[in-house]
């Protein structure tokens, strides 16, 4: 039986998602909540090893289908490791990027099925899904200029291939409502975390 909170944070590239986690989780802990920061593809050291190989440059000639895949395994391997397990003993988690991520990047932006996206996340997740998802909104280009000088496989590709990531997210908010809120990229980190908290405390009571 699930005890715990999960709460995911979604958003293209250079959306500020490392640091609204690092506050959210600041904010939970000054609360006295058990809490547990993740990050995907990564978080435990099989998942890491993959991220390795997903983000290195030169691996220019991985196809889409590996993509998805390794993605996906990755996945799998931190929900056995580490999500269900923390879930169960009623621990609130906090991850940056989870099956949404698949489903915009490798469906919206490669072309990928996304029904068959969504059956193998079934599976690879064991049927967990998150309670809120806080997806952050930027202009592609405002946040492409926000990442490093020293770009990952992902953030090379064509602008084209990031508009179609951000229209994705946009467009699995309007379908989850309930779940996804969209916050707007456009203040400084505290004014959004501002945002953040609304939505927060809904569901992990302060």
């Amino acid at each position: 039986m699930i005890k715990g909170k999960f709460i995911t944070l979604e958003g293209s590239e250079g959306s500020g998602k490392s640091t609204q986690s690092a506050l959210i989780c600041d904010y939970l802990r000054k609360q006295g909540k058990d809490v547990v920061q993740l990050r995907e593809p990564g978080g435990v050291k099989i998942s890491e090893s993959i991220r390795n190989l997903l983000l290195d440059v030169k691996n220019e000639a991985m196809s889409h289908e590996c993509e998805t895949l390794l993605y996906m395994a990755a996945r799998a391997q931190i929900v056995q490791e580490t999500i269900e397990p923390a879930l169960k003993s009623g621990k609130i988690i906090i991850c940056d990027r989870f099956l949404d991520s698949t489903i915009v990047y490798q469906g919206c932006g490669h072309g990928m099925d996304i029904e068959f996206i969504k059956k193998l996340g079934t599976f690879a997740t064991h049927g967990i899904k998150p309670d809120l998802t806080l997806l952050f909104d930027i202009e592609v280009k405002e946040g492409l200029s926000r990442t490093n000088v020293k770009k990952d496989r992902i953030e090379l590709r064509p602008i084209e291939y990031h508009e179609k990531v951000r229209r994705g997210y946009l467009e699995l908010a309007e379908i989850e409502p309930q779940r996804i809120k969209v916050i707007k990229v456009d203040a400084p980190k505290e004014e959004i975390f501002n945002r953040v908290q609304v939505h927060l405390d809904k569901v992990v009571r302060p």
